[in-house]
């Protein structure tokens, strides 16, 4: 059972179907294919992959009580200690599996990239829970790996997925602000990191746009640390002094394409 069949789930529960009999639900019935009768039906794994909200454990128990899995596996991007908070208030255990991928190719993504999963020490049926979901999504075509604990995946997802990316595309930004004070071109004064980049891969140039969408700045608020917080501000200054900031986005999303093309 797939609970939430958005930009993640949607993909995971076509995934899914190829390996496993694999019912979907959403509360908005239009994306519900004729033939998901979730209601009665058994269900091993409940995977949930709804948008992490104030009342997002209260949802998960809501879940979990209507279609009375086995294993609940929660791929939304959480706050630290999540896992651990509904474990502790659930009868079943509770697997964390972080999602990696772009939503215009997360089916493909989902295949490419490695689909870490992690299970509280106090779960119960731990190993067993562990097993059923790397045998499941391993036969829907995904990698799965083991990490040691949810809270270590969960911050994973967070500082080194999403805002270190951030980070990045700040220092861009700054270097921008810098380059067109002193005259210079920007994308000219990158060429010199190019081949240092080459040779050692990590001098990475990335584009000085504006940081929009609903992953990068959104999933800042999940730790709650004013350290990683300075992403957000540092992209709203970048912003008022840029005021097409936006539009350098679609410069560079244009190359891409071109290039690609070629």
């Amino acid at each position: 059972m797939v609970a939430g069949l958005g930009e993640i789930g949607r993909p995971i529960a076509g995934l899914l179907r190829r390996a496993v009999p694999t019912m979907g639900y959403d509360i908005d019935a239009r994306r519900m294919r004729r033939a998901d009768r979730p209601d009665g039906a058994d269900c091993s794994i409940l995977h949930v992959c709804i948008p992490f909200t104030p009342s997002f454990a209260d949802d998960v128990r809501g879940l979990a009580r209507r279609f009375s899995p086995e294993c609940v596996a929660v791929h939304s991007t959480v706050s630290p200690n999540t896992t651990r908070s509904l474990q502790a208030s659930m009868r079943v255990p509770v697997i964390y599996s972080a999602t990696t991928g772009v939503h215009r190719r997360m089916t493909y993504d989902l295949k490419r990239y490695t689909k870490f999963y992690a299970i509280e020490r106090a779960a119960p049926r731990r190993e067993w829970a562990a097993r059923l979901y790397a045998r499941t999504v391993r036969r829907a075509g995904m990698r799965p790996r083991r990490m040691s604990t949810p809270v270590t995946l969960e911050l994973a997802k967070v500082l080194c997925d999403t805002s270190y990316y951030g980070w990045l595309i700040n220092y861009a930004q700054l270097t921008n602000l810098i380059a067109r004070e002193h005259g210079v071109d920007y994308d000219e004064m990158w060429e010199y990191a190019a081949p240092i980049h080459r040779f050692l891969g990590n001098r990475p140039k990335m584009f000085p746009g504006y940081i929009g969408g609903h992953c990068v700045i959104p999933n800042l608020a999940l730790v709650g640390d004013r350290r990683i917080a300075q992403v957000k501000e540092i992209n709203d200054a970048y912003l008022k002094r840029i005021p097409n900031a936006r539009a350098i986005n679609r410069k560079y999303e244009g190359k891409i394409r071109r290039s690609r093309d070629s």
